[in-house]
């Protein structure tokens, strides 16, 4: 099955189908260099050169590797062997601790400030230091730690992205997010400028705050979601395992080397020990006659600032006695202060100190230089390596999973020796927190094993470098008397049909609405943007029109399609019947004709919840009001002379005063209820309804452009509408349906129809359909 694409000087070039829906996969393609897998330094465990020679080919990609699985050094062999001048950017603490790991294999980093200090290959800076750099100096960036992409400004986040956006090669490193955190995933693919955020968004997701569906196994059930704490998204279900294929083909995730099925040995954490110590206080809020809950976060600070002398005296039974390291994680500056000058010898690092004073301190720490450390997560959380302890506190504890977590896994990563030990000690008031935080800590736990779960098998197949393939193609027949049905992909059974076979053809084509319906790559609707739906639709329009008698017509319903913001960047009304029509005309049909069919614009309205249809927009401001969006029909003629003329008059099937109002450019008195019913068609991942074509619609199709006994072919046939009007109207049909839950229903009503009509010779000679 071949499709012509493109005309070029030298001739035509030619695409075929397999070859066509393989690429339809929505994955990142290899845009690195090609190096020896033995030039990576042997210090590394093979499942980081693994990941490096992975993604040194893929040119961008992303290394979501847990704490301590070895991201830094990763990160320098891929800017090693790239052999382009690159700049790190990282967490200022962590860029000096890079520079000092870099040493363990060999490579020369310089901790650079701005771009006058730059002299040698790869360099490094930390986030603050951005403004101080030309970026179109370097050829490669990495950023470490890359999760700070949530957490920094927006402002600063979007001016990173601009600055890096026409370099060739980007590596991403940060641990393992959870698989619901869309955001940070957003920012990621963003800024390694494999797709914006948003057309992440349209691609695999939909808004969880509009309408939801679930299902108990015999009925779907729809409620609507609720808008509180903003948008939230959820992966569409028919996405699932193109989203998880997708993400694989640019980031690589593991949460231990087995993941992947490498040997653990060397990576197996140590026991995790967390001690949680609720210290009685007596507080009561200033406004209220007694303390009852804690009523958000400004309120959780005034709690957290009165109690620190109740939390002072346990924390500091518990260090007392012990001569071994400590890191005393505040939240509070007055938090801090007090610890740090009860603690004798302990040092405090605050975000007022200099860079060079928070890295000295960190470094001195590592080299047991002191005993205690005293800062807050978002100083020393993220990023270090401070293995030399196994023993913390959390002096208190906010609403930030994050930070809790990150904190512990400091000292708790792979290359610690001893159990870890982790306090906490909040007041008996703030127990509602520390609950908060476990669940919070136990859903990540199984979010992130799902995540390893769904994307095991892609990885390998990136870090094999697999081809892509097709899932093996299956159809399945059923016919009746007068009708013919196919559960399969239309491309694929039309190719089986005779030429200059079909009497008429009528349609809906779907549009490109990802993972609405279905999950396969045969699905018209599962294409990327136009370019791909159109070029997939043209085999489409080629089968139809081999298959069609000379002189005959096909009837193609269409809409105009709404554009939005987040899929097309504007809001609007994209051509839909315009495209259609150039595509059937560049395969060779000839445009004939076309019917607009009346709508009502406040059924339409309450259907789509069109802000331009809206009574309030009108009031407000009509020019942001536009019309409801007509149905059309667009008539195409294949070329040639139909040799058995079409007569409805003297078939008795039209007169004169019903061909007036036919003729009409606008039908009207066309019920938009007036449909087969399809609720059961609508499979429990679905999300959106089926929209079965009108019947008095496919009636006039099949009255004007077709005699009696004559074979009408629907190519997406969907639950059967265009087959049910064939057959009452003493046609025969053949209809092809890609999903199975439409393609069950389909059969029911093509069954029931033609036990109303169906009569032995009522096609004369004609042989039934099989």
């Amino acid at each position: 099955m071949y499709l012509i694409l493109k005309i070029y000087r030298g001739g035509v070039k030619i695409i075929k189908y397999d070859n066509f829906l393989i690429n339809k996969t929505i994955k990142h393609s290899f845009s690195g260099k090609n190096v020896n897998k033995a030039d990576i330094n042997s210090k590394l465990f093979d499942f980081q050169k693994d990941v490096t020679f992975w993604a040194i080919k893929k040119g961008r990609a992303a290394v979501f590797l847990d704490t301590g699985l070895g991201k830094t050094f990763i990160q320098l062999e891929w800017a090693r062997l790239l052999n382009e001048k690159t700049l790190i950017i990282a967490p200022l603490s962590v860029a000096k601790q890079t520079v000092r790991e870099a040493l363990k294999i060999n490579i020369d980093l310089n901790y650079v400030r701005n771009q006058d200090q730059i002299n040698s290959l790869i360099s490094i800076t930390n986030y603050e230091m951005i403004d101080n750099f030309d970026m179109t100096h370097f050829r490669a960036v990495v950023l470490d730690e890359s999760s700070i992409l949530k957490a920094i400004a927006g402002k600063t986040r979007k001016k990173l992205t601009k600055l890096c956006k026409n370099i060739k090669y980007k590596l991403s490193c940060t641990a393992t997010p959870a698989p619901n955190d869309y955001i940070e995933l957003g920012n990621q693919v963003e800024w390694l400028g494999i797709c914006r955020a948003s057309e992440m968004l349209a691609m695999f997701f939909i808004n969880a705050n509009k309408e939801l569906t679930f299902s108990d196994g015999n009925k779907i059930y729809r409620k609507k979601g609720s808008n509180k704490g903003g948008t939230e998204w959820r992966v569409k279900h028919h996405a699932e395992q193109a989203f998880f294929r997708w993400l694989s083909s640019w980031a690589i995730a593991l949460i231990k080397p087995s993941d992947l099925g490498y040997d653990d040995d060397g990576f197996i954490l140590p026991p995790l020990n967390l001690y949680p110590h609720f210290v009685t206080v007596d507080y009561k809020p200033e406004d209220q006659l007694f303390f009852s809950h804690i009523r958000g976060l400004k309120d959780a600070a005034a709690i957290r600032k009165q109690t620190i002398v109740n939390r002072l005296g346990k924390l500091l039974d518990i260090i007392k006695s012990s001569n071994e390291q400590w890191i005393i994680w505040t939240g509070l500056s007055r938090e801090s202060q007090i610890v740090s000058s009860a603690i004798e010898g302990s040092v405090e690092v605050q975000g007022g100190h200099t860079a060079e004073y928070k890295a000295q301190m960190f470094e001195d720490f590592q080299d047991k230089k002191y005993n205690i450390l005293v800062t807050k997560p978002k100083i020393g959380g993220f990023g270090m390596n401070f293995q030399c302890a196994h023993n913390m506190v959390f002096f208190g504890l906010n609403y930030s999973w994050e930070s809790y977590y990150q904190c512990i896994r400091r000292q708790w990563r792979y290359m610690q020796e001893k159990p870890v030990n982790v306090y906490i000690i909040i007041s008996d008031i703030e127990t509602s927190i520390y609950k908060e935080i476990k669940r919070k800590d136990a859903l990540a736990k199984r979010l992130r094993q799902e995540l390893i779960r769904q994307v095991k098998d892609y990885e390998k197949g990136e870090i094999e470098m697999k081809k892509n393939t097709i899932p093996k193609y299956q159809e399945n027949k059923v016919y009746g008397h007068s009708w013919s049905a196919y559960n399969g992909d239309c491309v694929e059974v039309l190719k089986k049909f005779n030429e200059n076979s079909i009497d008429l053809s009528v349609y809906s084509p779907p549009f490109a609405d990802l993972y609405t319906y279905t999950d396969s790559q045969r699905d018209l609707g599962n294409s990327k943007n136009w370019n791909e739906f159109l070029n997939h639709y043209a085999f489409v329009i080629q089968r139809v029109l081999r298959v069609t008698k000379p002189g005959r017509l096909s009837c193609v319903h269409v809409s105009d399609i709404p554009a939005m913001a987040q899929k097309d960047g504007y809001i609007g009304v994209r051509d839909f019947p315009g495209a259609v029509i150039k595509a059937h005309k560049k395969e060779g049909w000839t445009f004939y004709g076309r019917c607009f069919i009346q709508k009502n614009p406040q059924a339409q309205a309450i259907r789509t919840h069109s802000k331009g249809l809206l009574f309030v927009q009108l009031r407000k401001d009509s020019a942001g009001s536009r019309p409801a969006l007509v149905d059309q029909i667009l008539l195409f003629k294949k070329p040639g002379e139909n040799l058995t003329p079409v007569m409805p008059v003297k078939n008795r099937e039209l007169d004169n005063e019903t061909w007036i109002s036919w003729a009409n450019g606008i039908w009207t008195g066309i019920s938009e209820t007036n449909t087969l019913q399809h609720t059961k068609a609508r499979g429990a991942d679905d999300e959106k309804h089926i929209c079965p074509l009108q019947l008095e619609t496919i009636e006039r199709c099949v009255k004007l452009c077709s005699n009696p006994g004559e074979m009408v072919l629907s190519p997406f046939a969907g639950i059967g509408s265009e087959g049910y009007q064939a057959i009452k109207y003493n046609r025969r049909a053949i209809l092809i349906e890609l999903k199975k839950e439409y393609f069950n229903v389909l059969q029911r009503n093509m069954k029931a129809i033609e036990s109303k009509t169906y009569l032995p010779g009522m096609f004369g000679n004609k042989e039934d359909v099989k």
